[in-house]
């Protein structure tokens, strides 16, 4: 079943819903586990994977072609290399 204004289907919105609430109970459960070096690199990814879900679906890029997507892999791009050097100085630093 389509809605009237757009052509996305409500098992879909549905379907990415439940995916960010997943998502979304992940990353409160992190903060009872006990502190870790992994831990930062855990809360990245369930990130990463939630900005995918909404970029994928709520910015409908997998629908569009050529220019937008372009700007969309440079600006993850630009966040992977944030991520990476934020990654870098947490675990070279000496934590006493």
């Amino acid at each position: 079943m389509k809605t009237a204004a757009s052509s996305v289907r409500i098992r879909d919105l549905a379907a990415v819903f439940a995916g960010l609430f997943i998502l979304l109970s992940l990353s409160a459960g992190s903060v009872l586990l006990p502190p870790a070096r992994w831990k930062t690199a855990a809360a990245l990814a369930v990130a990463v994977a939630k900005a995918g879900l909404i970029a994928a679906f709520f910015m409908k890029l997998k629908q569009h072609r050529g220019l937008l997507r372009v700007f969309a892999g440079a600006g993850l791009f630009w966040l992977a290399i944030f991520a990476v050097l934020i990654m870098t100085d947490y675990l070279t630093r000496a934590w006493r």
